[in-house]
Order: C-alpha cells, then sequence, then structure tokens
C-alpha cells in the first residue's frame, strides 16, 4: 500500500537488548567467580585439620605450628569473605540484567503494539480502497438492480 512507517524507538531496543546481553555475561561471569571463590574456601577449610598440632613438640616447632595454624584459619577466613562478596556482587549483576531484561520487554512490547497499529491502518486502508470501488461501481450502474441504462438487471450469483 503506502510507505511502512519505521518504528523510531528501533535503535533504541537494539541497544537495550545489547545491554541486556551484557549484563548476562557480566551475571554468568560474576556468579562463576562467585563459586570458584567458595570452592577455593572450602578447599582451605578441608585442608586446615591437616594442619593441626599433634605430637610432642619443641617450645620453637609449637609456636611455629600455631602461627601456621592461625595463618591458615586466616587465610580461609580471607577466602570465605572473599566468597561472600563475590556472591553479592553477583546478586548485584542479576538485579541489573533483571532490569535490563525488563526494560527490553517493555520496549518489545510498544514494537509490537506499533507494528499491530500499522498492520489494523494498513488493513482499514484496503477496506476503504475496496469500499471506495464497490460504492463506485454501484454509483455507476444507477442503484440496485438495474443497469447504467435504467433497465432491471438480472440477478446473477
Amino acid at each position: 500500500m503506502g510507505k511502512r512507517q519505521a518504528f523510531r524507538l528501533a535503535p533504541v531496543l537494539r541497544v537495550r537488548d545489547a545491554a541486556e546481553q551484557a549484563a548476562s555475561r557480566a551475571y554468568a561471569d560474576a556468579e562463576s567467580a562467585a563459586r570458584a571463590a567458595e570452592r577455593r574456601a572450602e578447599e582451605l577449610a578441608g585442608e586446615l585439620p591437616a594442619r593441626a598440632i599433634t605430637g610432642t613438640h619443641t617450645r620453637a616447632g609449637f609456636l611455629a605450628a600455631m602461627v601456621a595454624s592461625r595463618a591458615a584459619a586466616a587465610d580461609v577466613a580471607a577466602a570465605r569473605s572473599t566468597a561472600q562478596a563475590s556472591a553479592e556482587h553477583a546478586q548485584l549483576l542479576r538485579a541489573r540484567w533483571t532490569a535490563a531484561a525488563q526494560e527490553t520487554r517493555a520496549l518489545a512490547k510498544l514494537r509490537d503494539r506499533h507494528e499491530l497499529a500499522v498492520r489494523h491502518a494498513e488493513d482499514a486502508a484496503e477496506s476503504r480502497a475496496v469500499d471506495d470501488l464497490v460504492t463506485g461501481r454501484y454509483s455507476a450502474r444507477g442503484g440496485p438492480g438495474t443497469t447504467g441504462r435504467g433497465e432491471e438487471d438480472a440477478w446473477r450469483d
């Protein structure tokens, strides 16, 4: 029919879609890093019982074992803290991804409404054109049941 109207928000939708995909990748990377940090913390915690002080030690050996044990415990605490921070960061990125997805869906709905409105407008224009053709032929014939010469037209199927 006529010139098809462009969806003016199409570039914005493409940008939002790219932002959503980037947020999705960032969340996936952060979630992977959080899991890796949690595994590392559990590994360090699993090694801690092996560092327990057993047997007889000299005074210097005992102090060295205690310092090493405390350092290992501090490493476990730091690893757990890192894992917790990584998990919180991943949740923040998930929230950003969710917000980006909602914005993208809203623009996609606007695009769909626009396309529907354009289709309705095209259908209405086509219907008006058909109506104009039919009305024009009807008027040219001189009304219902008559020919242009004033005679009655035989009914046809």
